[in-house]
């Protein structure tokens, strides 16, 4: 059989890598995908800013695809399911605060990881069932992939550690390319976001236990059997694709990528104990995956590859050069930035902030590198500013 992970007209410069059951590379769709990426809620936070912009730039209702994982697919459960709310006049969702802005707040306001920890380690249950309840409760109740619009697609992307592949949730389907396809899942919305969600080590693993008939006969590439289609274990989407860019970029011609994940400070003298020692090698692992994602995609929107722009909550807005762009001072902006990467509460000035940031990093590079001929914003969204 051949290699099931190489194809060999993956560009050498792409920043995902294609596999024997994908399309030619040259059959990208002239559409619109958008990638929002992990961070916890600093993440999830600062995608709510980037979309606010690219709502009032007529954007948002032009997507074709949003793809997303951990932090970023709390936000893009939260816009899914109440899209058909957002009340869109003459391109632009005129109910955005109250479906999306409001919701996503108010589970900032709560810390769900030290609960769920201790729920899972006394109650019976996991952790990430704690923390899929969490979401239930306060987000989506009960509410399936089914309740997501048509368009734009979403897919809420998590890691498979069995088959250390994609999982890919969404309305149509899910699927693990290897393991098979689910058609028209009823899987929670909830259950979807918290494995997605589902950091590790300490809110990892999520399982579905789902029935080997629900499969498309077929579907799977070299795994479709028991365990592997029965009993399933999900892991956070950022460990395989921390940028959310695999099913959006073998897809589309045009790129846009919000990203809110962390980066990692040099530690002068880090802690020897083996748990302290094998999260801070995670982290490692983690912040150096996603520099190389980075890289290549904007390798490939220099060279012409692909359309688009990208954004970073580490960003320094004066790199854009955007005329009129609003004052965000580096030191202030890295402070935001160095945000840990917790679903813990955060006060309502720290959110301000933190929506301030993403709505004006988006303005810059939209107006500088995503082809946008729109006028400067003449203001925050909240008049904390950056802080």
């Amino acid at each position: 059989m051949p290699d099931p992970v190489h194809k060999e007209d993956t560009p050498l410069s792409a920043p995902v890598e294609r596999i024997l059951t994908d399309e030619a590379a040259e059959k990208l769709e002239e559409g619109t995908a958008l990638c929002l990426s992990g961070g916890g809620y600093r993440a999830m936070l600062f995608h709510i800013g980037s979309l606010l912009r690219l709502n009032e730039m007529g954007l948002l209702e032009k997507l074709d695809r949003i793809s997303s994982v951990s932090g970023g697919s709390i936000t893009a459960g939260v816009l899914g399911l109440n899209w058909n709310r957002l009340r869109f006049q003459n391109g632009v969702a005129q109910a955005f605060d109250s479906a999306v802005v409001a919701p996503v707040r108010a589970l900032a306001s709560r810390t769900i990881d030290t609960s769920s920890i201790v729920g899972g380690a006394l109650l019976p249950g996991s952790i990430a069932d704690k923390v899929a309840g969490s979401y239930r409760k306060h987000l989506f109740g009960d509410a399936t992939l089914q309740a997501l619009p048509d368009r734009p697609r979403f897919v809420i992307n998590a890691t498979n550690v069995q088959s250390k592949a994609l999982w890919r949730f969404s309305k149509p389907y899910m699927r693990d390319w290897r393991v098979g396809e689910v058609k028209e899942p009823k899987i929670g919305l909830a259950t979807a976001v918290a494995a997605s969600s589902a950091f590790p080590p300490f809110l990892s693993p999520l399982e579905l236990d789902l029935d080997e008939k629900d499969y498309t006969p077929g579907s799977g590439y070299d795994l479709q059997r028991p365990p592997f289609t029965t009993q399933v274990v999900l892991t956070d989407g950022g460990v395989y694709d921390n940028l959310g860019l695999e099913t959006a970029w073998k897809r589309y011609r045009t790129v846009l990528v919000s990203d809110g994940g962390g980066m990692y400070d040099a530690e002068p003298d880090p802690k020897r104990d083996w748990p302290h020692h094998i999260y801070r090698v995670f982290n490692l692992v983690d912040n150096q995956v996603r520099s190389l994602r980075k890289r290549q995609v904007m390798s490939s929107f220099i060279c012409g590859e692909r359309k688009g722009a990208y954004w970073s909550v580490w960003t320094d807005i004066a790199e854009y050069e955007a005329a009129g762009a609003l004052p965000c001072p580096a030191g202030k902006t890295m402070e935001l930035a160095a945000t840990p990467t917790r679903l813990k509460a955060m006060p309502p000035e720290l959110q301000e902030r933190i929506i301030n940031w993403g709505y004006a990093v988006c303005d810059a590079a939209m107006r500088t590198r995503g082809g946008v001929q729109d006028a400067p914003p003449p203001k925050f969204p909240y008049a904390i500013g950056i802080g």
